[in-house]
This record gives structure tokens, C-alpha cells and sequence, in this order.
């Protein structure tokens, strides 16, 4: 047979091959999913971050026409779920809402019983809960440089009061404020939200970081000074408080990780990326994002790449910092 015979009959070959396998790799994805999912939550029933995953998840139902179970893993401080996820067949039918503590974890725990890098795959980031640093108005501050002005002009005398200790979101951010304003002040870790926010209006400590949400209400009334959001950009809901971005550059170097789905490793990247399209779609629905935003969430999905790299990098960030400021988990 002649070569350029044979190349052409190779090259037809070749191409009929590719033609019929298309088909079947189209039938492949719309096998997904071929069982109900379970949302693996390290929260417990009720809360604002269980909210929003039975939102997702019932959406989510909706458009694929299988159920997807909300499976409440609290406890361990969310390594009983993340443990659960990293044990899961790689198939995307066992997901994990993260709401912050895996990050919390990876930098504090020295023996977790997964490899937070190896064991897990990064879907989508969901939303970002927008956390806000507040004074008593007592203080007589008005903005973060006025704060920071009084804190070195008083060093070890003004109060960083904080809900929950070193393992929690708010803990973490004030050190990291403390650390690039360079001010020493003294913290204190509170049961709740609502003991560090009476103790912030009575004056008894001088500034926290707490949710938007929960100080909302304190603010519109006088009781609380915000000074500024924990969020890349300035909430539309106080849209003249500045984002700590826009005072402290250590803010705005990196991408807030907020609130996101993460998959076991090894779950093939077609699957992560149909789920990231999904979340995607839902995210972008009116109804959702006027939930979303009335329980001060904004939402900010990306693709499992991007997050991946958000992942990583927090993790690298939180680990300075929590070498730098000496901290230890409790």
C-alpha cells in the first residue's frame, strides 16, 4: 500500500476512533451523579454555616435530580468530618462544606489523622462571611489608625477581646492585625460572640472581630464602632467602613478563603469541575444571593484550580503567623 495511503487510511482510523469515543466520555458525565451525595458538615444542625450548605445542597438536588444529604459531623473541631471526607471513595459523592477550620487545623494540630495538602481536593470557594473589627465607642478612637495610634501610645494596656481562643477565625485575625500594626496589647478569649460584643459595649475590653451578622444590629444603634471588614473589598451593607486591606497591606496581599467545597484526592478533575460549574450557576441565582448577603455572606465562586492555590496559600500564611505570634492550639 502506498505511504501516503497508508498515512491517510491511519489518520481516518484515527479520527473514526476519537468519533466514537466521544459518545461514551459524554455518557461517562452525565453518569454524575449516579447516587444521592452527602455534604459532610463540621457544624452542627442550625447554625449559619449549616444554613447555607442546606441551601446549596437543596439546589443542588433540584438540578440533578438526586439527593443531596446533609450529614452533620460536628466535633474534634471539624477533624471527625474532614477525617470522613479523606476516607471517602474519590468519586464526588462525598463532599465537605468547609467553613474555616480546616485551615484552622492544618496550622494548628500537630498530629491530624489526613495530609491536609495530599488528601484533599479543592471544588469551589462558596462565599466569604464577612468578619468586622469593632471598638466602644467609649474608646474615643474613629478609624484602625486611630486604634493603632492609641495602642502604641499604651502598650499592654488595651484589650483584644475575642470569641472563642486561638483555634477560632476572629482569635486568628486579631493577632494577625496585632502583628502587622505592630501594637502589644492584651487578648482575651470569651465563650461567644455575645459575652465579647457585651464586654466590647460596656467597655471592659476596647475592640474585637466578630461577624458582621451578629454586631449588625449594635452598630445601626451607636453601641459598636466598626473600624473595618475582614473581606477584600468594602461590604455593600457598610459601604463606608474601609475593607483592612486598604489600611494594612498585609490584608491585601492575599484572597480571603472564605467559606468553600472541598472533595477527597484523586477525584477526577471533569467531576470538580462540573460540581465548581454547579455551585457556580446556584450561586449566581437572585433568591440565593439575596440570602446569602442578609446573613453576611458574599458569595465568591471559583474553579477547583483557583481554589486549590487559595487553600495552599492560607495555609502557608496562617503557619508564619502562628510561628510568629507563638501561638499554640488549646
Amino acid at each position: 500500500m502506498h505511504s501516503l495511503t497508508r498515512i491517510a487510511l491511519a489518520t481516518a482510523t484515527a479520527a473514526g476512533i476519537a468519533i466514537l469515543s466521544l459518545p461514551s466520555y459524554a455518557q461517562a458525565q452525565q453518569k454524575f451523579p449516579s447516587k444521592p451525595i452527602r455534604l459532610l458538615v463540621a457544624y452542627p444542625p442550625g447554625g449559619s454555616v449549616d444554613a447555607v450548605a442546606r441551601m446549596l445542597a437543596e439546589k443542588m438536588s433540584e438540578s440533578w435530580g438526586t439527593a443531596v444529604v446533609v450529614d452533620n459531623r460536628a466535633g474534634a473541631g471539624g477533624m471527625l468530618a474532614a477525617s470522613a471526607l479523606a476516607k471517602a471513595v474519590p468519586d464526588g459523592h462525598t463532599l465537605l462544606y468547609d467553613g474555616g477550620n480546616f485551615l484552622i487545623n492544618a496550622v494548628l494540630q500537630p498530629s491530624l489523622p489526613y495530609d491536609p495538602l495530599k488528601d484533599f481536593a479543592g471544588v469551589t470557594r462558596i462565599a466569604y462571611g464577612t468578619n468586622t473589627m469593632v471598638a466602644s465607642p467609649a474608646l474615643g478612637v474613629k478609624s484602625v489608625k486611630d486604634l493603632i495610634a492609641l495602642a502604641k501610645a499604651q502598650p499592654g494596656k488595651i484589650i483584644f477581646g475575642s470569641a472563642g481562643g486561638v483555634g477560632s477565625g476572629p482569635y486568628l485575625n486579631g493577632a494577625r492585625f496585632n502583628l502587622s500594626a505592630d501594637i502589644k496589647v492584651i487578648s482575651v478569649a470569651y465563650k461567644g460572640a455575645s459575652e465579647s460584643m457585651i464586654e466590647v459595649m460596656a467597655g471592659r475590653s476596647h475592640y474585637s472581630i466578630m461577624s458582621l451578622l451578629a454586631s449588625l444590629p449594635y452598630i445601626k444603634d451607636g453601641k459598636l464602632l466598626a473600624l473595618a471588614v475582614f473581606i477584600p473589598e468594602r461590604s455593600s451593607v457598610l459601604p463606608d467602613v474601609p475593607a483592612m486591606g486598604e489600611i494594612l497591606p498585609e490584608f491585601k496581599r492575599s484572597t480571603a478563603a472564605g467559606h468553600g467545597l472541598l472533595a477527597p484526592g484523586g477525584t477526577p478533575r471533569p467531576i470538580l469541575n462540573y460540581i465548581s460549574k454547579e455551585v457556580a450557576r446556584i450561586l449566581a441565582l437572585p433568591a440565593v444571593r439575596e440570602r446569602l448577603h442578609a446573613t453576611g455572606f458574599v458569595p465568591a465562586p471559583n474553579t477547583p484550580e483557583e481554589q486549590d492555590k487559595v487553600l495552599r496559600e492560607h495555609i502557608v500564611m496562617l503557619s508564619k503567623l502562628v510561628k510568629e505570634a507563638g501561638l499554640k492550639a488549646k
